[in-house]
């Protein structure tokens, strides 16, 4: 894994998560609708990059070439 896909990863992750649990802790109004909106996709995206090894080996076929 690159340390960029690990950045990249864990940040989008660890926003993901704030967003999700910001309804949780604080009662927004309309707020808490947008937080999950905006959460729930980071989350999924940032767990995506994390554990997509397809990548490694399209950079290793560019690097044969």
């Amino acid at each position: 894994m690159r340390k960029g896909q690990l950045i990249t990863g864990v940040v989008l992750t660890l926003m993901g998560l704030v967003l999700i649990s910001l309804p949780l802790f604080f009662s927004f109004k309309n707020g808490a609708f947008m937080g999950l909106i905006y959460g729930i996709p980071l989350f999924i995206i940032g767990l995506f990059i994390l554990f997509n090894k397809n990548e490694d080996k399209i950079e290793r076929r560019k690097d044969i070439k």
